[in-house]
């Protein structure tokens, strides 16, 4: 291949790349919405315990669908390979599949949803008032359960036929449809918890419909038997899969939530700091999980064509967008930090402690873009042993950092761990690249 040639065929996948990630961010920071939406339309109750319920029930099913995420995951590595191969047939299992999956799962969180919710609020012990408003909010959105996880399958394997735009709308529709059931109960019929719930629970199963409109105009044949959708070979790898992206998924819930805890015991302020930080580093991960959809469906296109060159291609370019914007949010941060956490809060207390660990918010683009584009090119190829490798690695050396660190440099020391996890994620996933490609 020429150099003209190459830096043709690396203009198209840039091209490409760019086509698929910017709906894909786009979806993805339309997601948050949701809650966002219910808080604001909380906090025009009268009351915090409003706005203490939603938090609390937010928190709950935050976490729950979290554990989930590897029905979207599992449903795109598996889809974009059929779509790969030219396999519609498959495309439609990968479906059907991951949407049985997920009534199921669905329909056990509807039926267990007192023992599950009871759970929450021992580990959490909220104060009676909150929580009881919590409770009505709680076991309306219970109903819901599986309708998030079959419109989560859906967006799986949207992203898994490389159409991220049909993603972005239906998650766009979705809270269009809270916007205005929620603004009708609550604003119109003056409702409190219990009509923000109704209205995030319309636009749950509202979702499920817009999906299957879009997923329609695929036509596909969705005449599959009981016995091929559950193959016992097809099961055991469908379950290895999503087994490695669930256990990965445990690991990442349990640094978040230390990270949280430690940061709580140093005192209030820092908490908030931390809390302030950590938006900034969430901001930059919706536009790397938006390259990383764009990666999955790229690379397991590439993979099941059995496209060796174009997975490298791929590779390459997920690699190059995601280090230009690792940079583009580390000037910004740099420059502009100061004034963005002023913006976030005017607690001036808050933002002087806040402005001493902003220089870990610079570095945390640069170490950690790579661990996203590594997993959206493993969950694609289906190899998540080796995403589970890197986040047990990882893990392994965020407590560690954090039990020599934290004691001598304090939240610096907190802030050192949580650089050092996500550079390892990284490190780990391009050394086992190398080591496969050496290999081979």
């Amino acid at each position: 291949m020429t150099e003209q040639t190459e830096k043709k065929t690396r203009r198209q996948i840039d091209r490409q790349i760019i086509a698929l990630s910017v709906p894909a961010v786009i979806a993805t920071i339309t997601t948050p919405l949701l809650g966002l939406m219910d808080t604001a339309f909380t906090g025009h109750m009268g009351g915090a315990v409003y706005l203490a319920a939603i938090a609390l029930g937010g928190n709950v099913f935050n976490l729950l669908y979290w554990l989930f995420g590897f029905l979207r995951m599992g449903t795109s590595g598996f889809t974009a390979q059929a779509y790969g191969a030219g396999d519609s047939h498959g495309t439609a299992t990968a479906l059907m599949r991951g949407l049985t999956v997920a009534v199921m799962l669905g329909a056990v969180i509807v039926i267990l949803q007192r023992p599950i919710i009871g759970l929450f609020g021992m580990v959490m012990d909220p104060e009676a008032d909150a929580w009881s408003e919590a409770l009505t909010y709680l076991h309306i959105l219970a109903w819901g359960a599986p309708a998030v996880l079959a419109t989560t399958v859906m967006t799986g394997w949207l992203i898994g036929m490389n159409n991220t735009r049909a993603a972005m709308w239906m998650s766009i529709a979705i809270d269009v449809v809270n916007l205005a059931v929620s603004a009708g109960l609550v604003l119109g019929m003056h409702m409190k918890v219990e009509g923000v719930a109704i209205g995030t629970l319309s636009a749950q199963w509202a979702g499920v419909i817009i999906g299957a409109v879009m997923i329609a105009r695929y036509k596909l044949s969705l005449r599959i038997g009981i016995g091929e959708l559950f193959e016992k070979r097809a099961m055991k790898r469908y379950f290895s899969v999503n087994g490695d992206i669930f256990l990965r998924t445990l690991c990442l819930i349990g640094v978040t939530l230390w990270f949280t805890r430690a940061g709580a015991e140093q005192g209030t302020v820092t908490l908030a700091a931390n809390a302030m930080l950590m938006q900034l580093f969430i901001l930059f991960s919706y536009f790397m999980d938006g390259v990383a959809y764009a990666a999955e469906a790229m690379a397991g296109k590439a993979a099941g064509a059995h496209d060796d060159r174009g997975l490298r291609d791929v590779i390459g370019g997920v690699m190059r967008l995601g280090s230009l914007l690792a940079l583009i949010f580390a000037v910004l941060y740099f420059t502009a930090g100061e004034w963005i956490l002023e913006l976030l809060s005017d607690d001036t207390g808050v933002t002087d402690a806040a402005r001493d660990y902003l220089p870990w918010t610079v570095a945390v683009p640069i170490v950690s873009f790579g661990a996203f584009m590594w997993d959206g090119i493993c969950v694609g190829t289906t190899m998540t042993r080796r995403m589970l490798l890197s986040m047990a690695v990882a893990t392994l050396v965020y407590f560690i950092i954090y039990f020599t660190a934290v004691p001598c440099l304090g939240n610096h020391g907190l802030w050192l761990a949580f650089t050092a996890y996500l550079a390892s994620r990284s490190a780990v996933m391009a050394a086992a690249e190398k080591l496969h490609r050496v290999r081979t």
